[in-house]
């Protein structure tokens, strides 16, 4: 079921209604049926395919509990291998057995092979990591097996944030259902605020984003120059907009019922250094690779070279994380590439004494521009259809902005709007889309800095409406039942 459908907006405030009126005991067992009926709204008989990693991981988590040395070791083999193996035969079969033919053919080995033609199921990647979070602490031995099989399957499949995140740990999820919630007034308005912050993202700023970006990286060899510069940047801000949006839903969701879910970004693309985007961008994937990859591989205490080689790992695996293509690879491979840059750097102390003679605001917002700079490039190879749209797009993304330069100093615009907007197909949104787009962010880096700085709470009853409903004004300008699923959905 999507969030931005019409099918979402019956379902939670009748799952609000039941979840508050049932007896109190009842509240685990009526959430995990209705994350059942929210899982199988997508194709209702993969939910077996949840069903089996729940059982295995509980099965193997009172296993590992109970045991000691060889066995504990197996029955944690067996249980990884349960959930690996279930993300490589639906997400990467495939595209090992074509990098197999090509291997194959390099060598003139002729071999023709099996092509399973499996839908992925949504959110596989984000529920199958969640449990091997559960697994992996109890092998350990920082946390206890849960021992109820319900509860333990509602911390896989609480609807929330079963298919995009964020991806929970069961130190900090397990406690809370098994809780009793009551009804309580101001984690309602504060959830409500915070899915029509989440809603507002998605409908208004990351669906009129991807317009252009479809548009143009669906034949970017029609374009050169400045469009796909904008679609580039466009699919920057669709990407974030996109998936903090849901985060935003999710966690306003979870909290109306009661759950407090992680944050999963912070201000991205202020950061300004690499290293800084990470802390910030879908921290507890990060933090997942970081805790259950990078620091048992030895993290900082070995050796530099050795330390690079398992950063370039666990980014390799990170991209191979978000899909099954040669494209998602290179996007981790390249971000791997900056932190070992910014390493090395670090390590030699080169930029240590290194300064412009630049006030400290502007310095601070050149590290900014040229961090999300660093991002867009990668980006490109997240988006792009393939290598060779990526390289077309990354070889003419500045053709012509040379002598289209010379008619703005001019003054003269009409040659610059059709360099802009009637190349190809054109941009897909209008002049007038892509300012409202602009207006839409001001308004909404506005909010939230407001809500940063506290001052939000000071406001009057009345501002704060105001507020509200000039988000949803934005929001009814767009159309709500949205055909466009979350980007993470495919993940």
């Amino acid at each position: 079921m999507l969030f931005n459908s019409l099918a979402f907006l019956i379902f939670f405030p009748i799952t609000l209604v039941f979840y508050f009126k049932l007896p109190k005991r009842f509240q685990w067992i009526f959430l995990l049926l209705t994350s059942c009926i929210f899982y199988m709204f997508f194709i209702p008989y993969y939910i077996l395919v949840l069903f089996y990693l729940i059982v295995t991981d509980y099965i193997a988590g009172r296993l590992i509990q109970g045991s000691k040395g060889k066995k504990r070791l197996l029955f944690f083999t067996i249980s990884m291998f349960s959930n690996l193996g279930t993300l490589f035969l639906f997400k990467y079969f495939n595209f090992f057995t074509a990098n197999v033919q090509t291997l194959a053919s390099f060598f003139h080995i002729a071999i023709s092979p099996t092509t399973l033609m499996f839908i992925l199921p949504l959110g596989l990647s984000f529920h199958t990591f969640q449990s091997m979070s559960y697994v992996i602490e109890i092998y350990k031995k920082r946390i206890k097996a849960e021992k109820n099989l319900g509860l333990y399957a509602l911390y896989v499949m609480f609807f929330p944030q079963l298919v995009a995140g964020p991806i929970e740990r069961p130190q900090q999820m397990l406690p809370q259902l098994h809780k009793i919630h009551m009804f309580n007034n101001t984690r309602l308005q504060e959830g409500l605020v915070r899915m029509l912050i989440g809603f507002f993202k998605k409908l208004v700023i990351a669906d009129n984003c991807a317009i252009i970006v479809n548009q143009v990286y669906a034949h970017p060899q029609d374009y050169t120059g400045l469009p796909l510069l904008i679609a580039t940047i466009a699919f920057s801000l669709q990407i974030y907009f996109d998936f903090s949006g849901y985060i935003d839903i999710a966690i306003g969701a979870a909290k109306i019922l009661g759950i407090t879910l992680a944050e999963n970004f912070n201000h991205p693309y202020l950061s300004q250094s690499i290293n800084e985007f990470w802390r910030k961008w879908n921290m507890t994937l990060y933090s997942w690779f970081r805790d259950y990859i990078y620091i048992p591989l030895g993290g900082n205490r070995v050796p530099i070279i050795r330390q690079s080689g398992n950063i370039l790992l666990v980014f390799i695996l990170s991209g191979l994380w978000h899909g099954a293509s040669w494209t998602f690879i290179t996007w981790g491979a390249i971000h791997g590439f900056y932190m070992i840059t910014a390493l090395l750097l670090g390590k030699l102390k080169l930029t240590k004494n290194m300064s412009l003679p630049l006030p400290h605001l502007a310095i601070k917002i050149l590290k900014v521009v040229f961090t999300f700079a660093l991002v867009t490039f990668a980006w490109i190879f997240f988006r792009a259809n393939n290598f060779s749209d990526a390289y077309y797009i990354i070889t003419h993304s500045f053709s012509g902005i040379g002598s289209i330069s010379y008619a703005v100093l001019d003054f003269n615009f009409y040659p610059v709007y059709l360099y802009i907007f009637k190349q190809g197909g054109g941009l897909g949104l209008s002049i007038t889309g892509i300012a409202a787009v602009f207006v839409a962010i001001i308004f909404l880096e506005t909010y939230e800095y407001l809500s940063y700085k506290q001052t939000l709470k000071s406001l009057s009853t009345y501002a704060k409406w105001a507020i509200y409903i000039g988000l949803l004004l934005f929001i009814m300008n767009f159309e709500f039942v949205s055909r466009a699923p979350f980007i993470y959905f495919q993940f």
